[in-house]
């Protein structure tokens, strides 16, 4: 893989999107080192999902600019996402085909050539422990699905890595080659931005750190920094909570006098 001169391998300017009345994503400016393993953290509705679908293409921006791998989005999407791969939330795999024609299919549509496809394809059924079968994906378990995504947005060798919750209803043994998988990317320098709610896998994996509430980024930097007075949960909860209010509780579970 080829080391290009930039930065930052995710940078943004005012990046701002608009539904109706509501502004979901208000003025992001975001800065990821190329190389590092970034978790982008928030509570539910803080602006995540609709971040991450603007950087992978999925969502106009109302605002902004967007640079992916010190490129302009706006000017050359085709060949941003020629260098990119993406792990949706919602997988959106074509079913019907087996695990082995998706990734055929994925890798020919980057215009990969048919034995490099087929090639790359036995190498990553071996690493993630793929059933080989000609079973639909219809088939397979979450887990396994989750595989095949993964497998389909490594093929083409991307630069750059979107995961939008890749370990939510997976089982610890999918999990855990998901993690060993994505570990051996950044130390290929491939740069992962990922998307959880699971703070003990983003403690764990992520050397990088964002947190957005409203719609705003309200911390970023390495993780040692962020969590330098304690556990990241620490510093998320500090971060996201309301100053000064008091956690709601339930009046049956209070100690009677």
């Amino acid at each position: 893989m080829s080391s290009p001169e930039f930065e930052f391998a995710i940078e943004t300017n005012g990046l701002t999107k608009d539904f109706r009345d509501l502004r979901a994503v208000n003025a992001l400016n975001l800065r990821v080192p190329r190389g590092c393993f970034f978790g982008f953290l928030g509570p539910n509705g803080a602006g995540k999902s609709t971040t991450i679908k603007m950087l992978t293409g999925l969502l106009a921006p109302s605002a902004g600019t967007i640079r992916l791998l010190g490129i302009d989005f706006a000017n050359d999407a085709l060949e941003v996402k020629r260098r990119v791969g993406v792990v949706p939330e919602e997988l959106c795999l074509f079913e019907n085909l087996t695990g082995r024609e998706y990734l055929i299919f994925i890798g020919r549509m980057y215009g990969l050539e048919l034995d490099v496809v087929e090639s790359r394809t036995e190498e990553l059924f071996t690493l993630l422990n793929l059933d080989a079968e000609d079973k639909r994906i219809a088939e397979f378990s979450h887990g396994m699905k989750k595989k095949v995504a993964l497998s389909a947005a490594l093929i083409h060798d991307p630069q750059l890595l979107f995961l939008d919750e890749p370990f939510e209803g997976i089982d610890a043994v999918t999990s855990r080659v998901i993690r060993d998988t994505l570990g051996r990317l950044t130390t290929r320098g491939v740069t992962i931005f990922l998307t959880s709610h699971i703070l003990e896998i983003v403690e764990k994996l992520c050397s990088h750190v964002g947190i957005i509430r409203l719609g705003q980024l309200i911390a970023e930097g390495p993780m040692d920094e962020l969590s330098a007075d304690g556990s990241l949960e620490t510093a998320f909860i500090a971060a996201v909570s309301e100053p000064e209010t008091e956690a709601p509780q339930l009046s049956w579970l209070e100690d009677s006098a």
